[in-house]
């Protein structure tokens, strides 16, 4: 074993291999994996070896599309089979709810240019000959699919490390970490220390522990996974495809001319806590549990009626790991610089390894992401994610999502509340039904007096619709009162903090104080890293204000682009202030009869911000919109943050003040065409493609982060743009990810979409692109006839190139 690396991998898994391969290939040679045990020998080895390509994102799709091809040609590169083999795969569905899931998901892969055949039950039998199909109402044929024999694949991906340098340690194992400065120096083995610039976390189920050695925070959990292999069966052959029952929550692959069963159980059963895990755990299975398998086998009998009289010869119940939000964890961590994790994959490890250890491995060589790659980051996770008694609380819920309907509004319903607003109590005595976003309980929409306040989940216009409506339309005809607080706060202060932020934002942020700015903040390529206001609070101060899920990822941006002799600290204050909008018409009449501060247009224009008092208390009051109406944002010190409300709501009911939840700020923003960071700007969009260009200082000579890639895209013409669509039709609801159709071909997706009250129909943003390949300009947009297809049919919808709602805005700055 060498005493120094350029990169330690810790972890002898698919993952780990995977890593190393790529690195090797981008040229880093001098890199050494360690293996506690042997190669596979930890959760690898056990996984059922299901590919599916279709996700739920492009970038996550293109992602396990690469692994496909990975694992096709890496038998000819290493000489050693990875067992893969492009079987395809049969979803079907029982009932409606899972046949429009399964539209929709034809329509998806329509979009992302993956083969996807909408079937019936007859054809689905032709392709699975021993699956019963009387309560089927139909299917889908996904003819990419494939399995891959997870042993094979990470020997394979190991050898092909090896022949470019790589060395491979096992029976060796990790038992601290060495930093300096806030940087990873090496690792301490059992068998003595190596000296590293890089540290890969990959070490499966492990990690947290592995992360903790660190200081670094890893959210997962192991939760027991079962699946059985059954004796030959008549009709099962090697060519046979994947079959999945989601309703049943099984799935099917065949092996050795007999079947492996197995699935996602509604209710998982937790395993013993990440610190607890036993040493050595190598090639072990957990003791079988044919009670808790039992849900899983009576519904495999129903679906293939030959199990009855087949024999069972393995039962497998391995341990393996989930997060919180079942979204497995890649990247740099925040706490440790040069400390990358790629870990916790939520039984969709050999699909991803490919796509993830790619990823990963231009992580660490760039410096940063070279794609979106935001859904998976480790920095959407914060520290009091990694109490073990709360993950596993969420760990019996988060393997059974893999097969629920995937409603787009779920809320995960265990470990909650967790972090709850100053005012929460009161939210709760309204009626408020809360969603749940980093950790935050947040109000969706109030029920009214009377009516239980619950979800009810459909693809069509669910049960809270109208709750949304009425607070939508105080928003437009009164005034609204919403509770933000979960909003990401950065105090930056510094002498230099200025400087930082000309390079970091695209928007000129060298404003007088009281001022407030909105700004994108881009990537080496252009692409969007955040969408923030910025406002500056002193000569030396500002407060950076972010969506809720993106504040440390936000916080470690700011701290890496800053210089070491820079002058400038950067803090996560989120947690110091609540946050109201009173948002309406008559916001200004609310507030100025609280206040003795002048809140008149003249004297409190839009984009201003300032202290003022209110009642017998000190608030800093922000003149900006998210909702397309007069309003402030009232940054509150947390100590104040009831007593404000209250107030508020008092003095609201004679301008029938209503309170609102962020269903209604969805609907709001989306018919005044504003954009949100994670659906409609991604790290892959740019500014140009986001119809953007108004928020970046390209007209003053000001260098910033980004602006010579922006500048390139521009003078090439955008591939793409980012538009508004408002349905002919009042019936149809559209939630996001639908396909657009013009004059009759596929040529965009649907990014984020709501039921627009005021303007009486749904309304969303989405990219456009030309399937020639050329630039997308206005007279192409403006030419074609547009139709969206909502669940397999097509509707009739308008394209606007400006907001569908004021596009003067005017109603914001009165």
């Amino acid at each position: 074993m060498p005493d120094r690396a350029r990169v330690v991998i810790i972890g002898g898994g698919v993952i780990g291999t995977s890593v190393a391969y790529h690195l090797t290939e981008l040229g880093w040679t001098d890199v050494v994996l360690l293996e506690q045990g042997q190669l596979s020998s930890g959760t690898t080895w056990h996984a059922a070896g299901l590919v599916g390509q279709l996700r739920a994102s492009q970038s996550g799709t293109r992602l396990v599309q690469y692994s496909t091809q990975l694992y096709e040609r890496l038998e000819a590169e290493t000489g050693l089979a990875t067992g893969y083999k492009r079987c395809g795969g049969v979803t079907v569905a029982r009932t409606e709810d899972r046949m429009t899931q399964l539209r929709r998901t034809a329509a998806t892969a329509e979009a992302y240019d993956l083969d996807c055949e909408l079937i019936g039950p007859a054809r689905a039998k032709e392709l699975y000959p021993v699956l019963e199909t009387e309560d089927l109402l139909g299917a889908i044929w996904l003819p990419g699919d494939g399995t891959a024999n997870p042993t094979d694949l990470t020997a394979s991906l190991a050898k092909g490390a090896r022949m470019r340098g790589a060395q491979v340690v096992e029976r060796t194992r990790v038992t601290g970490i060495s930093t300096r400065g806030g940087t990873v120096t090496g690792v301490t083995t059992d068998k003595g220390d190596i000296e590293a610039e890089f540290v890969v976390n990959c070490a499966g189920q492990w990690a947290k522990a592995v992360g903790e050695l660190a200081g670094v925070t890893v959210p997962l959990h192991s939760a027991e996974h079962f699946y059985v292999v059954t004796d030959r069966i008549d009709g099962v052959h090697p060519a046979l495809p994947i079959l999945r029952d989601p309703d049943g929550y099984t799935y099917f692959k065949e092996e050795v001319g007999g079947l492996v069963v197995g699935g996602f159980e509604p209710e998982a059963k937790p395993w013993v806590a990440p610190d607890e895990l036993p040493y050595p755990f190598e090639f072990q299975l957990l003791e079988e549990d044919w009670d808790h398998f039992s849900v899983l086998m009576e519904s495999a009998l129903l679906r293939i009626p030959a199990l009855s009289e087949t024999g069972i010869k393995k039962f497998y119940n391995g341990p393996e790991s989930f997060t919180p939000d079942n979204q497995f964890i890649l990247g740099e961590a925040p706490e440790l610089r040069n400390f990358y994790v790629g870990a916790g994959f939520n039984s969709v490890g050999i699909a991803s390894a490919g796509g993830a250890g790619r990823a990963l491995a231009e992580w660490i060589t760039e410096g940063s992401p070279t794609c979106d790659v935001a859904g998976v980051d480790i920095r959407r996770f914060g520290r009091f994610n990694g109490n073990n008694q709360w993950l596993r609380a969420r760990v019996g819920e988060i393997l059974g999502l893999h097969y629920e309907v995937p409603w787009p509004n779920r809320e995960v319903g265990t470990a909650r509340p967790f972090r709850r607003s100053p005012v929460h109590h009161l939210l709760e005595n309204a009626g408020a039904v809360f969603g749940s976003k980093m950790g935050w309980e947040r109000a969706n929409v109030f029920a009214p007096a009377g009516t239980e306040p619950a979800l009810e989940y459909s693809w069509g216009k669910q049960n809270w619709q109208p709750w949304a409506d009425a607070e939508h339309r105080a928003a437009r005809e009164r005034v609204a009162l919403f509770d933000q607080t979960s909003f990401g706060k950065l105090l930056i202060k510094g002498r230099d903090a200025e400087a930082l932020l000309q390079w970091l934002c695209t928007a000129d942020v060298a404003v007088p104080p009281g001022n407030t700015v909105y700004t994108g903040v881009l990537n080496d390529r252009g692409g969007y890293e955040a969408d923030v206001t910025v406002t500056r609070l002193a000569h030396d101060e500002f407060l950076w204000v972010t969506s809720s899920g993106a504040v440390l990822r936000d916080l470690d941006h700011v701290r890496k682009q800053t210089g070491e002799d820079a002058h400038v600290t950067a803090v996560d204050v989120t947690s110091a202030y609540a946050v109201f909008g009173v948002m309406g018409p008559h916001a200004r009449d609310l507030l100025q009869g609280l206040s003795r501060s002048d809140l008149s247009h003249e004297a409190f224009p839009f984009a201003t911000s300032r202290e003022i008092d209110l009642g017998h208390y000190t608030v800093r009051a922000t003149r900006i919109t998210y909702v397309g109406e007069l309003g402030w944002e009232l940054y509150v010190p947390v100590e104040f943050a009831v007593g404000v409300y209250e107030l508020l709501t008092s003095a609201g009911e004679q301008f029938g003040l209503a309170e609102a939840g962020y269903y209604a700020i969805n609907s709001l923003r989306l018919e005044k065409g504003y954009r949100a960071i994670g659906s409609d700007l991604t790290a892959d969009h740019n500014p140009l493609e986001a119809g953007l260009l108004f928020a970046c200082k390209l007209k003053k000579d000001i260098p910033f982060r980004g602006r010579e890639a922006l500048e390139k895209a521009r003078a090439a013409g955008a591939r793409r743009k980012l538009v508004s669509f408002v349905l002919d039709d009042a019936e149809p609801m559209m939630w996001g990810g639908e396909l657009v159709m013009r004059d009759g071909v596929a040529v965009g997706q649907v990014t984020s979409a709501a039921w627009g009250a005021t303007l009486g129909a749904c309304v969303g943003l989405a990219y456009i692109w030309r399937r020639d390949g050329e630039p997308v300009t206005r007279d192409h947009l403006t030419s074609g006839t547009y139709e969206i297809d909502i669940g397999g049919r097509l509707h009739g919808a308008a394209l606007h190139l400006r907001a569908p709602f004021d596009p003067g805005f005017s109603r914001v700055k009165q």
